[in-house]
């Protein structure tokens, strides 16, 4: 309640632009502001692949809704955020959005008739966090980063040693190393692509 005894207006976001989604919002007079997420959908779910996550058509959905939402939240701490996502699965295989008419066509004679699946999922997000076993899912987000450049340590700390003008003093970081002082340190296994806390340092 606010303080003149008024329901509190809860902030709302749509982690989509997408034109469907906001419509649908709009018809139940919900008020909300759209947000598109940095997802790179194709490159999450080779990801998930990768780990030997559940790869099934409705897992696969939730797992795009969700890493939308929470992509999301972590920029809109404040606000309560809708993720969405549609696959469209013939048995458990899942279809990507065809590209150009010779990818529509190959959709097509695969469907031809087949019964297929428009699976949905919703997923919301309020106030999140990183933490070391989605820190990898974060990753996967950036379309400009080759897991090859994953970082093998993470330090979590409230703030970096720096200097009175806060340029931020890297020999004091490199001197730390694997062993920092204060705040957590995450690990990431050789050739792995999940983090874990290592250490709560005092």
């Amino acid at each position: 309640m606010a303080t003149d005894g008024t329901p509190a207006t809860r902030r709302l976001v749509l982690a989509s632009q997408s034109r469907s989604r906001r419509q649908m919002l709009e018809a139940a007079g919900l008020r909300f502001e759209a947000i598109a997420s940095s997802v790179d959908e194709p490159r999450l779910r080779r990801e998930l692949e990768a780990r030997g996550a559940d790869t099934r058509p409705e897992a696969i959905a939730r797992a795009l809704a969700a890493a939308k939402a929470e992509d999301v939240s972590r920029l809109h701490p404040d606000a309560l955020v809708i993720g969405g996502d549609q696959v469209l699965a013939l048995g458990t295989e899942v279809f990507e959005k065809p590209v150009g008419r010779v990818g529509a066509r190959r959709h097509l004679m695969a469907f031809r008739g087949r019964a297929h699946v428009l699976i949905s999922a919703v997923v919301l997000a309020e106030g999140a966090t990183l933490a070391p076993d989605l820190f990898g899912d974060f990753l996967a987000l950036q379309s400009d980063l080759s897991p090859k450049a994953w970082p093998r340590y993470v330090w979590i700390a409230d703030e970096l040693p720096a200097t009175a003008t806060n340029k931020v003093l890297k020999r004091e970081l490199v001197a730390h190393g694997a062993d920092p002082v204060g705040g957590q340190l995450w690990t990431r296994e050789p050739r792995g692509l999940r983090y874990v806390l290592a250490v709560a340092a005092e």
